[in-house]
């Protein structure tokens, strides 16, 4: 759809303002268009460089995104690449990551709106993550990585700009999180003893995809043991935590599998079939830890799937064991990530420029 079929869809906006770099994010911070950094003028020059790239119309509407359902243009999205930083190269997965993240599973009019810490990280796979230069080893999930930090920022600006998150308005998370500024990562393929995220998840090895998981934070899981059940008990141990919203609303826990440990359990003979079956059955909570309001919220959400239960009842992070996910990256050493999730969303994959 243009925004030739759709009048509510309308070009962007040109203004003129001074030629000075100061003067412009002034006008920026004012108009809360930034996320408290500093931007990239969107000229039209740059965001006619970044729309090169698109392989679609610049009026093209990909998506309207919540929680005000601003209309995601080709151009709009482009812009907010601009600001961020973003290499023209890289809007594809932009777009791809915005149409990810406006899918009815992932929810994002609750990621939005709620109180929760709840960030968006986005991984890459395929061919694409290494032309673009998507870092998937030391420090994966940290600074120093042109690719991660603008793409992961970029699509935040395009949350707040373009789907009115703005904190303290329509975005009414409590503390918030740092990954609220960018998180972005690669799958560490080339040390992943199983098949990669993407396949997994039913495409082909030789296709680039955007997954995009909503996150409450991430906690660090360092185990020096060489033995593969041992490795799985440490981590059931992290996941298991009674003031997480996966028990109550049955989640979708993400494990972040440094190559050590990945490389450990595939010595041991584990898939990630295996992994995750183990997992779930040793992440089980009793009910009995929560309290009274707390177990009345599991209960009104999880009724359908669990049926009546009382407090002896042994509460499962999950609905199914496959709904525990694995990635692998990360450079060398004993660590390993434990992403919990919000709860109420699924991640969503897209293949980049389709």
């Amino acid at each position: 759809m243009s925004s030739a079929d759709n009048p509510a869809v309308r070009p962007a906006v040109l203004f003129e303002t001074a030629d000075d770099w100061d003067a412009i994010n002034r006008l920026y911070r004012k108009n809360r268009w930034s996320d408290g950094l500093p931007i990239v003028p969107p000229t039209r020059e740059r965001v006619e460089a970044m729309l090169r790239f698109a392989g679609r119309p610049r009026d093209a509407l990909v998506a309207r995104v919540a929680p005000a359902f601003g209309p995601a243009t080709v151009e709009g999205i482009a812009i907010n690449a601009v600001m961020a930083g973003c290499d023209p190269e890289y809007l594809p997965v932009l777009i791809a990551a915005v149409e990810a993240v406006s899918a009815p599973e992932f929810n994002l009019q609750a990621v939005q709106a709620t109180t929760n810490p709840v960030a968006v990280m986005i991984i890459l796979n395929g061919p694409l993550a290494r032309t673009l230069e998507v870092n998937s080893t030391f420090n994966c999930l940290g600074e120093g990585y042109w690719a991660n930090a603008t793409l992961g920022r970029a699509l935040r600006l395009v949350l707040r700009n373009i789907g009115g998150a703005l904190p303290g308005d329509m975005d009414r998370a409590t503390q918030g999180q740092p990954g609220k500024y960018t998180f972005c990562c690669a799958e560490n393929e080339a040390e992943n003893p199983w098949e990669p995220l993407h396949v997994e998840r039913g495409y082909r090895a030789d296709q680039s995809t955007v997954t995009v998981v909503g996150v409450e934070g991430t906690i660090n899981m360092n185990t020096h043991t060489d033995k593969g059940d041992e490795v799985l008990n440490m981590f059931a141990q992290t996941m298991i935590h009674p003031p997480s919203n996966e028990y109550i609303f049955g989640g979708e826990p993400w494990l972040i599998l440094g190559p050590e440990h990945a490389a450990t359990l595939a010595r041991a003979g584990y898939s990630k079939a295996d992994i995750k079956a183990t997992l779930w059955e040793l992440s089980r909570m009793p009910a009995s830890i929560l309290p009274p309001k707390d177990l009345e919220r599991v209960r009104n959400a999880r009724r359908p799937e669990l049926g009546e239960f009382g407090a002896e009842a042994m509460l499962t992070i999950s609905p199914r064991p496959e709904d525990i996910c694995i990635v692998v990256a990360g450079g060398p050493g004993t660590h390993s990530t434990y992403a919990p999730s919000f709860g109420m969303i699924r991640a969503v994959t897209r293949v980049v420029g389709q």
